[in-house]
């Protein structure tokens, strides 16, 4: 009996050495499987349909040990290039060897739209990429790639940062999203993450409605369709690159891997932001022609407070544009163009906490 119980101890402890030593799984995506401790580069192939393939370029970096799926993505619009460019360097940067599980990076979202100098849209079939989630794999070409992230990205993830710097004739401030209320998943965790960048605004979008989620779906409303806890971040305008954009989204997505347990270095400590606000709201143009804003500049306003003015193309003007809130001017176009729709000035509501 003792020898047997002494058979059973020793089989137990070489089980339990074996799993302990067992290495973690290679992480698949895209048909491929990337072995723990290396990085590769991928790309997804959005099959040509009806108006031609194209792909979605990715570094996957696999870490030797099991941790968080986090994924970033790059480039939905083809001309925010501040955020290309940090993706290009976190690629670089982050070292497998030293990672508990997973950073998937997605360099540009939207290559047509990277490669033809488009704001806002695909030249191929005027979609915007953040507009048409989940997409559709029978769809145009827009569509077809909003259905390969969400189903080869989105899917694969376990938490979503979805990264933006100012288009082209756009003004912003940096700031920073966190998805919370009844349909989105873990804020606490996406708020520790938003404050992790260190901007000067954070946003707090409450998923209240699921009409809130599907209507115009951008990538970030997928992330909470998905349950997924999920981030915006933005920074830059007018299509810059500048360094200090490049750097500043860096070393938030360095302070977020740290902040979800995925590498073991000291949390930079951020400067708390200036200004906090409980969601949105978007002053919309009725007309087509020139826009004249006011001030366009990030700035305080007051409900009822003139922000522009659009003239037809007779130079008559059509429309005034005035603020239905008090709030900060986040962000919006500068001008001239606008069309019939089109959101001219996005007015974040301040809050005191969350």
């Amino acid at each position: 009996m003792t020898l047997l119980r002494s058979l059973i101890a020793a089989l137990l402890l070489l089980t339990a050495q074996a799993l302990v030593a067992a290495p973690p799984e290679p992480f698949a995506i895209a048909g491929q499987r990337i072995a723990p401790g290396t990085r590769a580069d991928v790309r997804i192939i959005v099959p040509a349909g009806r108006d031609g393939e194209t792909f979605i370029p990715l570094t996957v970096i696999h870490g030797t040990e099991p941790g968080p799926v986090l994924a970033m993505v790059a480039g939905v619009h083809g001309f925010e290039f501040a955020s290309i460019l940090a993706a290009e360097r976190l690629a670089e940067r982050v070292d497998p060897a030293r990672i508990k599980g997973t950073l998937v990076i997605v360099r540009v979202a939207n290559i047509p739209a990277f490669e033809g100098r488009s704001p806002n849209v695909n030249p191929v079939d005027r979609k915007n990429l953040n507009r048409v989630f989940p997409g559709d794999p029978g769809g145009t070409q827009t569509q077809r790639i909003a259905d390969r992230i969400a189903r080869e990205v989105v899917a694969h993830s376990s938490f979503l940062m979805d990264v933006h710097s100012g288009d082209g004739a756009e003004f912003l401030e940096a700031f920073v999203g966190a998805y919370g209320g009844p349909l989105a998943t873990d804020f606490p965790l996406a708020l520790r993450v938003a404050q992790g960048f260190g901007f000067p605004n954070i946003v707090r979008y409450s998923m209240e409605t699921q009409a809130q989620i599907d209507r115009g779906r951008s990538l970030n409303r997928q992330g909470v369709a998905m349950g997924k806890p999920t981030i915006l971040v933005e920074i830059g305008q007018n299509g810059s690159r500048e360094e200090a954009h490049v750097a500043a989204i860096v070393a938030g997505v360095e302070n977020a891997l740290s902040i979800l347990g995925m590498i073991d270095a000291r949390l930079r400590d951020p400067a708390s932001p200036a200004r906090l606000f409980d969601g949105t709201t978007a002053v919309s143009a009725s007309h087509a022609g020139l826009y004249h804003p006011v001030d366009p500049r990030p700035r305080p306003v007051a409900r009822g407070e003139l922000l522009g003015i659009i003239r037809d193309y007779t130079g008559r003007e059509v429309e005034r544009l005035v603020s239905p809130v008090d709030g900060y001017a986040l962000y919006g176009i500068t001008g001239p163009p606008v069309a019939a729709g089109d959101d001219v000035v996005t007015i974040a509501v301040p809050t005191t906490g969350f």
